[in-house]
């Protein structure tokens, strides 16, 4: 039998696990934020495949005073449209968490503490 002559069906299945959408959500997130706040950690995503689609969370810090909602927007679009391409998969969820704020202001007279 040639692959000419078995159907889609019979030829098998690409699966993509959780954690590798997981990186490629987080570095998606990382590329929408441009820089990080100093001191800040990268973005970290959590992700659960089922069939042709990923909802996404992701943790973040930001910069404050900021643009927070249109960080999060970027990070959004730039995540569905990252695991879209990259895994061909659907975003119909993409879940953004704020866990940190970075105030240089505030972290020097709190000698250090950032806003949470």
């Amino acid at each position: 039998m040639t692959a000419d002559t078995v159907g889609p069906a019979g030829r098998g299945a690409t699966t993509i696990a959780d954690r590798v959408v997981a990186k490629i959500a987080a570095k998606a997130a990382r590329e929408a934020l441009g820089v990080l706040p100093q001191g800040g950690s990268a973005p970290l995503a959590s992700v659960v495949v089922q069939r042709d689609a990923a909802r996404v969370s992701i943790n973040l810090e930001l910069g404050y005073p900021s643009d927070l909602r249109g960080q999060c927007l970027a990070v959004r679009s730039q995540v569905i449209r990252r695991v879209r391409d990259l895994a061909g998969l659907e975003v119909p969820e993409v879940a953004v968490h704020v866990e940190r704020l970075h105030s240089p202001r505030t972290a020097r007279e709190s000698g250090g503490r950032e806003l949470r």
